[in-house]
């Protein structure tokens, strides 16, 4: 191997980046994603996109999204180290970003060798450039083939139309949340500063507030929220929320379905959701309303 050059994508460069082998079994392609078209709307982009070369040779890679209009990428999760981790880790302290790694795996990649492997080499050189695996996410793909969960008559619907009252709804959901992300954001940070970043991502999707819905129960108490949404890929179950003292009725099937069933009407014909696989509740939640588990995603937190 010859001195190194690791350095960012010259614009045009986008078949530099492809002319590396893409692993089958881990990373974007199990998701199908098209480089090429994520780079040419501006959800990667070659100052966030590196290359380390042998030569003309790429022999490691890494691509940071973000949405269309972020001034900053939002995360890493196209990585592809080649054959010596350590190559992998200067690219990845060359480019300097620090936010979080998010490898996609196929739901039994531990007992998938091939897999295994995969996800080993890139685990190992990101953890050698300061990224610590924190959480495994289940993700879920809901198609017309999955069936439509029945919506249930136990709670009715209306949209947002008091932003206080949505305030209120989502900070006093954040009590007793099983969700690593917020429970380690309230930890550091505190509620209010939690429930803003929350509302900073609601308020960054592209889909239209008005496809949100607050829900209350047979005596007219608020008991939860669900946000159907669309990010800028595909339609989401973006937020799913139980006031804590309407908890223990199984009122996280009832918003998801009416979730879906809004995304649904709205033409979506397929729909991704994500929940930590220690949310055991939102997990089972989801199973029952025949979401099924396409991928798993290993988020690892970035070098301070």
């Amino acid at each position: 191997m010859t001195d190194l050059v690791i350095r960012p994508l010259h614009a045009g460069e986008h078949t530099l980046f492809l002319s590396m082998p893409e692993p089958p079994t881990v990373g974007m392609a199990l998701l199908g994603r098209d480089f090429a078209e994520f780079m040419a709307n501006g959800q990667y982009r070659p100052e966030w996109t590196w290359v380390a070369l042998d030569g003309d040779t790429v022999v490691a890679r890494a691509a940071w999204w973000g949405g269309p209009d972020d001034r900053a990428p939002a995360a890493l999760d196209w990585f592809d180290p080649g054959t010596d981790p350590a190559v992998g880790a200067r690219l990845l302290r060359a480019a300097g970003f620090t936010v979080d790694y998010h490898l996609m795996l196929p739901p039994g990649w531990r007992e998938i060798p091939e897999a295994h492997r995969a996800a080993q080499l890139r685990i190992t050189a990101a953890g050698a450039a300061g990224f610590v695996p924190v959480l495994e996410r289940l993700r879920y793909r809901w198609t017309p083939a999955d069936g439509l969960p029945e919506r249930p008559a136990r709670l009715t619907y209306e949209p947002v139309s008091d932003e206080a009252v949505l305030h209120d709804v989502l900070r006093r959901i954040l009590t007793g949340s099983l969700d690593f992300h917020q429970r380690r954001a309230i930890e550091r940070a505190g509620v209010e500063a939690t429930l803003a970043d929350d509302l900073a991502f609601l308020e960054w999707l592209p889909s239209p507030r008005e496809w949100w819905r607050l829900a209350r129960d047979a005596a007219g108490n608020l008991a939860g929220v669900v946000i159907p949404g669309r990010n800028h890929t595909s339609p989401i179950i973006a937020y799913v929320g139980v006031l804590p003292e309407a908890r223990g009725h199984g009122y996280a099937f009832d918003l998801l379905a009416e979730g879906t069933h809004i995304l649904v009407e709205r033409g979506a014909e397929a729909i991704v959701a994500d929940t930590d696989v220690t949310n055991t509740p939102m997990a089972a939640t989801f199973a029952r309303a025949g979401y099924p588990v396409a991928q798993r995603r290993l988020v690892l937190s970035g070098p301070a």
